[in-house]
């Protein structure tokens, strides 16, 4: 309920045009996520964990074959929805993003620091709800920053566009820098 899949869909389609992209997403159960990344004409592969509350590498092993990944500009691995235990595993990710949505509530980074202290960024989604909250932002970025100093975080609102931009324009400079290297 963070948004992951609503957050997908903006990345694919403010991207798509620029670069190839890829998206393996992992749930429990069902395909309804795949379906709708199917809806976007991007590659996309389904990973249904039958109970476990992540993925794992070997997942993502085997998922990879099914992409020209010469072609790939962008992979993204949407792991199955929650802040515990998918922090504890490494997918071989360049960038690890994290979201948190404003209904969530501001405690959990408190709660679940792992997942804050591993990712490159952060999006605090559905950012068009704050006034209906009592969500501290204040609160949220002074407990992040504590845990991550490095972190880069993005409000964002997929319904109301907000952020968007400024999200498409963070990952476009971290794709360029990756493809310098290689």
């Amino acid at each position: 309920g963070a948004g992951k899949t609503s957050f997908i869909l903006k990345t694919i389609y403010g991207l798509k045009d620029k670069y190839s992209i890829g998206v393996i997403e992992g749930d429990i159960a069902s395909t309804v996520d795949a379906e709708k990344i199917k809806e976007t004409k991007v590659p996309v592969i389904q990973i249904n964990t039958g109970g476990a509350c992540h993925l794992d590498a070997n997942m993502i092993s085997k998922s990879l074959g099914h992409f020209d990944l010469p072609e790939i500009d962008l992979m993204i691995i949407e792991n199955v929805g929650n802040l515990v235990c998918p922090a504890e595993f490494n997918l071989g990710e360049n960038l690890r993003v994290g979201i948190l949505s404003i209904p969530e509530g501001d405690d959990k980074p408190q709660k679940y620091p792992l997942i804050f202290s591993e990712v490159d960024v952060l999006i605090i989604n559905k950012i068009d709800l704050l006034e209906l909250s009592n969500f501290q932002m204040e609160k949220v970025y002074s407990d992040v920053k504590a845990l991550n100093n490095n972190i880069h975080i993005i409000n964002v609102s997929c319904l109301k566009d907000i952020g968007v931009d400024e999200w498409l324009n963070w990952l476009k400079l971290e794709i360029e820098k990756y493809k310098e290297k290689c």
